[in-house]
């Protein structure tokens, strides 16, 4: 085989929740290898959203991970050359690619919207992305768009 299978990384829980995936996506919103302050607007943002949400029976936490699963694309298209010019091929993704790209969708995302703190936009692109809409949902849909209108190309899969 040409590619060798990487090994599954394994993340320790986060020390408030203990949930490995609340780590992978403070991994994700870290910059310059600030993890502590990537924890501190994680959680402000789950606190935000607590304050956010009224009379819903859920925990913040839920409701992030609910925001993240409806920004979790199934498939990508992916370029490959044929006959001089480049095709869209529709391919579906793994699961843990499936996980990065929402949470790479949910960060972009929030990081452009229009609030004071990071944490603010954090909150707000997660609760948008748990009701459906949102930058992040519009993004995935794109995706989603885009491997529909390819669909024609699947059969030349890599």
């Amino acid at each position: 085989m040409r590619k060798i299978k990487r090994k599954k990384k394994n993340y320790i829980p986060d020390p408030k929740f203990n949930d490995s995936l609340v780590t992978r996506f403070v991994n994700h919103l870290m910059k310059n290898g600030k993890k502590g302050v990537a924890f501190r607007i994680f959680y402000n943002a789950i606190k935000k959203i607590d304050l956010i949400k009224n009379k819903e029976e859920k925990s913040a936490l839920e409701i992030w991970k609910d925001g993240l699963k409806n920004v979790t694309p199934h498939v990508e298209v992916r370029s490959r050359r044929m006959g001089g010019s480049n095709i869209q091929i529709p391919v579906s993704i793994s699961n843990n690619s499936k996980i990065t790209k929402a949470m790479k969708l949910l960060v972009t995302c929030a990081s452009s919207r229009n609030e004071k703190t990071m944490a603010n936009k954090l909150a707000f692109e997660i609760w948008d992305a748990f009701k459906g809409q949102g930058e992040a949902v519009k993004r995935k849909e794109n995706i989603h768009k885009m491997a529909e209108a390819n669909k024609a190309f699947s059969h030349f899969r890599f």
